[in-house]
C-alpha cells in the first residue's frame, strides 16, 4: 500500500483549516497531520509531524506567511502550496512565494469561502499531490547586500546581438508547475534584438499582468501580456493572459495576436496546446518551440505538428525539471530535437539562431 501524503495546514482562520483538512482526509492517499494557526506554531508541528507537504497562508499573526516561507527554504526545505487570499488581491506576493521555492498556489475565493473552498477542493489536491513528488530549490535566492527583499536583481549582462536576422522567427514557450521561474531564466538571458517569443504559462486570471511586469524589470527585451490584435514583434514576449486563450496568427508578413474567450483545452485555459498549434500553422520552419517544467501533457501533440512543420524544438530535462511532465510526454511524441538543462536551453538557442544570422548574412 502506498505511503500517504502527510499535509500540514497552516492558516489563521479556523474555518479555512477545518474545511483544508476536511478536504484533504477525503482522499485515499492523503492525511492532514496537522492544521496550525501561526507560523510559530507551525514551526514546532513540522519538527514534530515531520509532513511532506504544507499549505500555507500569506496574512496570519506574529510573523507572515511570505517571512516564514523564507526562512523555511533556508532551514528546513519543503514542498508548499500557497493557500491564501492575498494571493488574488496581490499577485506580486504570490510570485515572491514562488520565487522562494513555493511550489503552486491556489487562491481562495473572496466570496463565499466555504461554497468557494470546497469547490476548489479538487484543484487544491491535485496541487497537493503534484508538491509532493515535485523538485524544488533547496536554497532560495538571496538578495546582494543592500538590496531589499523582494526586490527585483539587477538586469543581467546583456547577450551578444543577433545581429541581423529574419524577422519571421518566433519562439514559442509553454509551461506549468515551475514554469515562473524557468521562463525568467529564459529571458533574462535573451538579447534585446532577439525574435519575438510567445508564452503560455498555466496561470488563473488575475496574475498574469503581474507576471509580465515584473520580467520586463528584469529582462533586456520588452515583456508584456498579449492582447487581441496587435502585432508580434522582435524584441517582445508576450505573456498569455489567465483565463483567456493565446494564439497566433498572420496578417499579410506580420504575426498578430489572438486573444479570446475560447473554452479549456485540456482543462487548461490558458492552453500551450492552442498556442503551439497556431505557431505550426501560422510560423511553420521559422519557429522555435520550448518546453518547459510542468504537470501533464498540455501542448505535447501540437509541439509535434510543430516539428512536424519545420519547428526546431527543445524540452527541459527532468533534473532541472519542478515536475518532469510535460516536458517527458513531449519527448513522447517525438516533438523534441533536444533535451537540455533549464540553464543551457538559451545558449543553445542563441547559438541556433546566431547560426541562422551567419546563414542569411552570406545570402545577402
Amino acid at each position: 500500500m502506498r505511503k500517504k501524503i502527510r499535509v500540514l495546514v497552516v492558516d489563521d482562520s479556523a474555518l479555512v483549516r477545518s474545511l483544508l483538512t476536511e478536504i484533504i482526509n477525503r482522499q485515499p492517499d492523503m492525511t492532514c497531520v496537522g492544521a496550525a494557526n501561526d507560523p510559530l506554531i507551525a514551526r514546532e508541528m513540522i519538527r514534530e509531524l515531520d509532513p511532506d507537504v504544507l499549505t500555507l497562508d500569506v496574512e496570519m499573526p506574529r510573523m507572515d506567511g511570505i517571512d516564514f516561507l523564507g526562512r523555511l527554504m533556508r532551514l528546513r526545505p519543503m514542498p508548499v502550496v500557497m493557500v491564501s487570499t492575498l494571493t488574488a488581491q496581490g499577485a506580486e506576493v504570490t510570485l515572491r512565494a514562488l520565487e522562494l521555492g513555493a511550489i503552486d498556489f491556489v487562491a481562495k475565493p473572496r466570496i463565499g469561502l466555504a461554497s468557494g473552498l470546497k469547490d476548489l477542493g479538487g484543484e487544491i489536491v491535485e496541487k497537493v499531490r503534484v508538491a509532493a513528488v515535485a523538485k524544488f530549490r533547496r536554497t532560495p535566492q538571496v538578495a546582494p547586500a543592500g538590496v531589499a527583499a523582494g526586490a527585483a536583481p539587477a538586469v543581467p549582462r546583456a547577450a551578444a546581438p543577433l545581429g541581423r536576422i529574419s524577422t519571421e522567427k518566433l519562439i514559442c514557450i509553454g509551461a506549468s508547475t515551475g514554469g515562473t521561474e524557468a521562463i525568467r531564466e529564459i529571458l533574462v538571458a535573451m538579447p534585446a534584438d532577439a525574435p519575438a517569443i510567445v508564452i503560455t504559462q498555466h496561470m488563473p486570471p488575475g496574475f498574469t499582468t503581474s507576471f509580465a511586469a515584473r520580467l520586463n524589470g528584469l529582462c533586456r527585451i520588452t515583456v508584456k501580456e498579449a492582447s487581441a490584435g496587435e502585432r508580434i514583434l522582435p524584441g517582445h514576449a508576450y505573456i498569455a493572459p489567465g483565463g483567456r486563450q493565446f494564439s497566433i496568427g498572420r496578417s499579410g508578413a506580420n504575426y498578430v495576436a489572438a486573444v479570446d474567450d475560447a473554452p479549456p483545452v485540456n482543462r487548461h485555459k490558458p492552453s500551450v496546446e492552442v498556442l503551439f498549434l497556431s505557431a505550426a500553422e501560422a510560423v511553420g520552419r521559422n519557429a522555435y518551440g520550448i518546453m518547459l517544467t510542468g504537470m501533464g501533457n498540455d501542448g505535447a501533440r501540437a509541439m509535434r505538428e510543430m516539428r512536424d512543420k519545420g519547428s526546431y524544438n527543445y524540452a527541459q530535462d527532468e533534473n532541472s525539471c519542478v515536475v518532469f511532465g510535460m516536458p517527458k510526454e513531449a519527448i513522447a511524441h517525438g516533438a523534441v530535437d533536444e533535451v537540455l538543462p533549464l540553464t543551457q536551453i538559451a545558449p543553445a538557442l542563441l547559438a541556433k539562431l546566431g547560426s541562422a544570422t551567419d546563414r542569411l548574412h552570406h545570402r545577402i
